[in-house]
């Protein structure tokens, strides 16, 4: 089985280097300083109690060096996909599962859904149908990503917490390909459960990263104190609500309910959200996916999103003015 990380970050050097400690057939997808240290001296993972390993690894920032995969793992920020599309090609065989490890709502969303929704595009995470047409949606296998993880210099990345990768077919079924993959990944120390229903997944993790991302990238605030404060608490609320209200349209059951959902935000700790450590850093802001792609669906479903809109325009502006979005 040859898999092939793409976009050997914080999360895909994780992955990678569990991966390659238990002897997969693995290469990854990297560019700049973090591609030229792995490449000089290994890949390096610091994991909890600062147990060090460095694993050599097969790496390039060329895809046609590694050939064709049985899996391509995307493991990058949802905005930097579809340009890579044309450049992933020579990665894709007939047989090759895309894995979708990216967040936010996935371009593949209402392949398989079934109903009068079946086959809907989205734009604002699938400009101009790049990955649906560049890779075609029948290849794709949904991931959800859990583990918190970051790169602490090249070469270099550190593990916070967190072991799952849920996998999810987007008709639901318990697929071979499905399963050899959960079991690769088990085989590699982490959870990689099969999921019947990943959609639910998907909008519990993007409850958190709709709201929460874009108040801390307009407060500077951790998610303990945006959580917990009466003012951004009431404003993260009003826009999971909305978003509830669009995801039960679509068919979506959620677990919890809005409360125990920003509870367990709050205790998180003061952790800044990803968006936040992007605008900091002076890297694009990853907004589309995360909300920009709820309040689309709202417009498909007709439900009004009032909470979310604001938002959005406020964050979209502030990262304008910071030239990180366009």
């Amino acid at each position: 089985m040859k898999i092939c990380v793409f976009g050997a970050g914080a999360i895909g050097g994780y992955m990678g280097v569990k991966l390659a400690q238990a002897g997969a057939d693995l290469s990854l997808v990297a560019r700049g300083p973090h591609l030229a240290a792995m490449q000089a001296n290994g890949l390096k993972l610091i994991e909890e109690g600062g147990v060090e390993t460095v694993v050599d690894v097969t790496a390039s920032d060329n895809p046609a060096d590694l050939g064709v995969q049985d899996y391509v793992i995307v493991t990058l920020k949802a905005h930097s996909v579809p340009p890579v599309v044309e450049k992933m090609q020579p990665l894709i065989g007939p047989n090759t599962t895309i894995v979708s490890g990216v967040n936010g709502v996935p371009w593949w969303y209402f392949h398989k859904l079934g109903g009068d929704l079946e086959g809907t595009r989205l734009e604002s995470v699938d400009p101009g149908n790049a990955q649906w047409g560049g890779f075609g949606p029948d290849r794709v296998l949904g991931c959800v990503v859990y583990p918190a993880a970051e790169v602490i210099e090249p070469g270099v990345v550190k593990h916070i917490e967190g072991n799952r990768f849920s996998l999810g077919e987007p008709d639901g079924s318990k697929s071979d390909r499905a399963m050899a993959l959960s079991k690769a990944l088990s085989s590699a120390g982490l959870k990689a459960p099969v999921r019947p229903r990943l959609r639910d997944e998907i909008w519990v993790k993007l409850w958190g990263n709709l709201s929460f991302n874009p108040i801390s990238a307009l407060t500077h605030a951790t998610l303990d104190v945006l959580c917990t404060d009466p003012g951004t608490r009431g404003v993260a609320k009003g826009m999971m609500v909305e978003a509830q209200e669009i995801a039960e349209a679509l068919g979506v059951k959620f677990p919890i309910d809005v409360e125990r959902r920003i509870d367990g935000g709050a205790a998180v700790g003061a952790h800044r959200t990803s968006m936040l450590q992007d605008l900091d850093q002076g890297r694009p802001m990853e907004i589309d996916a995360l909300v920009g792609s709820v309040q689309e669906l709202g417009r498909i479903v007709g439900v009004p999103t009032p909470t979310i809109d604001t938002v959005l325009a406020l964050v979209q502006l502030r990262a304008r003015t910071a030239g990180l979005y366009s």
